[in-house]
């Protein structure tokens, strides 16, 4: 990911995302469904992970695909805090069953001005999860790892009129790209599970 830096007298505001993994899903598309057999060696054959499409109404970022999260406020003791009562209010999960592995450094992100860190965690004990509030998000899913990394189901998009490029995932029930999809892109690489995949393909995105 390049890392964009705000100018020094930009107003700014803290803010976090919940990168959210855990087990139970089966792939919906048949690509992901070829990814199984290698992802089963290396037991993550079932791991997905939250995301949310953000309602059409929102200011910044509308109908976009994103991980749960938002601004911090002023009771939350830290961007973990944040992250987990954003993702209750979201997606309404219990954040007694999600266990925190840790934070990467946090992004500017010039369109909206936050500071976004990332916080990466387990789901021990998944609860079920729905459209909390119709204003904030309009679907919530749980999107299998193996539809991720399939590498029919991966692709580029270029935002019209914009001078950057984004990696980006069609999974069936949701088109991911911009800064999620940057996000996805990283820790699927880290943790190993990736493939290699077609960089000229392009993946087409209705914003």
């Amino acid at each position: 990911m390049r890392r964009a830096h705000k100018k020094d007298d930009a107003p700014v505001r803290d803010a976090s995302v919940l990168m959210l993994f855990g087990r139970g899903q089966a792939p919906r598309t048949l690509a992901g469904r070829r990814e199984q057999d290698r992802l089963e060696r290396l037991g993550v054959a079932d791991v997905d992970v939250l995301l949310l499409q953000r309602s059409a109404k929102l200011r910044h970022h509308p109908n976009q695909v994103a991980f749960p999260g938002g601004g911090r406020d002023p009771e939350d003791a830290d961007e973990i805090a944040a992250a987990l009562r954003e993702a209750e209010e979201e997606t309404g999960l219990d954040p007694d069953g999600v266990e925190v592995v840790g934070t990467l450094d946090p992004l500017y992100i010039p369109v909206s001005s936050f500071e976004v860190t990332p916080v990466l965690a387990w789901w021990q004990n998944p609860s079920n999860v729905w459209v909390v509030d119709h204003g904030e998000s309009s679907r919530v899913y749980r999107v299998p790892v193996a539809d991720l990394v399939a590498p029919e189901n991966r692709g580029t998009f270029t935002a019209p009129d914009r001078s950057y490029r984004t990696p980006a995932f069609d999974v069936g029930v949701l088109r991911v790209w911009g800064f999620t999809a940057a996000l996805l892109e990283f820790a699927l690489e880290e943790m190993g599970w990736a493939r290699d995949w077609d960089r000229a393909a392009q993946i087409d995105i209705e914003l």
